[in-house]
Formats: C-alpha cells, sequence, structure tokens
C-alpha cells in the first residue's frame, strides 16, 4: 500500500496521461464538518471499456506493457474503503475516465493526504503537454491553479525552466497553507 494519498493520486494522473489525456481536472477537498477527503481525478482520456473498468481494480490487470500487474488503483480503493469511505471509476471509450475516492477524514486508518503540494508540481512540471485543472478545499476555502492560464501568461516559456518550476512550486505551496493554515492531515 502507498504511504500517503498524494502518492495514489500521482499514480491515477500519470495512468490520465498514459490514456493521452489533453486535460486532467484533480479536485481534493477536506471537509471537517461531513468528516471526509474527497478525492477526484477526472481525464479527457481514451477512456476504458466497461470490461476494463471491472477489471482495473484488480491488481493483476495493467494495460501498460512494462510490467504485468497494476497495483495503484487496487491500493487506492482499499486505502478509501478501509475508512469506511468510498471508491468509484466510470468511463467510456473516447470519454475520458473519473476516478473518486472518498476518506473518513477522522477515521484511524486513513493514511495522511502527504505532499500534495509536491505531487501538483510534479504533473505539472513533467507533463508540459498536458493541461492541468487542480482545486484544493479545506472547509469553505479553495483555490484552484489552471495551466491552461498559465500558459497565456507564459506564452511558450515551459513549465520545467526553474524559474517558472520554482514560481508553481511556491504558489501551490503559499494558496495551500491559505487554504488550510498549513495543518496537516
Amino acid at each position: 500500500m502507498m504511504t500517503e494519498i498524494s502518492l495514489n493520486i500521482l499514480d491515477v494522473a500519470e495512468n490520465s496521461t498514459r490514456a493521452e489525456a489533453t486535460l486532467v481536472e484533480i479536485t481534493v477537498e477536506a471537509n471537517t464538518e461531513t468528516d471526509t477527503l474527497s478525492i477526484t481525478v477526472k481525464d479527457d482520456g481514451k477512456g476504458m471499456t466497461k470490461e476494463q473498468v471491472a477489471a482495473v481494480e484488480d491488481p493483476f490487470f495493467t494495460t501498460r506493457t512494462t510490467r504485468k500487474v497494476g497495483l495503484g488503483v487496487s491500493f487506492f480503493k482499499q486505502a478509501a474503503l478501509l475508512t469506511g469511505g468510498s471508491f468509484s471509476i466510470e468511463s467510456a471509450p473516447g470519454a475520458g475516465t473519473c476516478t473518486s475516492a472518498v476518506f473518513i477524514l477522522s477515521h484511524i486508518d486513513r493514511m495522511p493526504l502527504g505532499d500534495i503540494t509536491s505531487t501538483i508540481h510534479t504533473l505539472i512540471t513533467f507533463h508540459t503537454q498536458t493541461d492541468f485543472i487542480y482545486t484544493y478545499s479545506y472547509n469553505n476555502k479553495s483555490f484552484t491553479l489552471d495551466t491552461r492560464e498559465m500558459k497565456e501568461i507564459l506564452g511558450n516559456i515551459p513549465f520545467d525552466v526553474p524559474e517558472v518550476s520554482n514560481y508553481i512550486k511556491d504558489y501551490l505551496a503559499e494558496n495551500k497553507s491559505e487554504t488550510d493554515g498549513g495543518i496537516s492531515y
């Protein structure tokens, strides 16, 4: 099992980029009133058939040719269900995929969210041809980073240029801290 939820998010988003998604939407929403941590990763990639959706939660199924197992999705599902939460995948060929996991925030078996800032930063700077919309919410506060808006401002300057990369990481960290008050959960 992965040690933090942000690594599950990274794995699912990497699946999206391998499925040739041009847009990946990642939403992380913590709500202490409902005692939930909800994660959604939605893409416009190739999508999957009903049979693939049914099989994708099986650790011995993968579409990758470099290995024979695909543990990421099954670990993500198991982690959510262990907290009394829920998990779902919706997909159709040519229509993309939406993966959602809900964790019970206060459950003793819920792994920490982890370094979500580094996860999102890594996705944005390593997959410069893919657009990302990242929304982070904590109770009634939220912020959104949309790489399409950043590309309009930057023009042809890529995200992996050190100054741009550092700005993105700082932007993510500062906005997360303003949104959740800097708490770890």
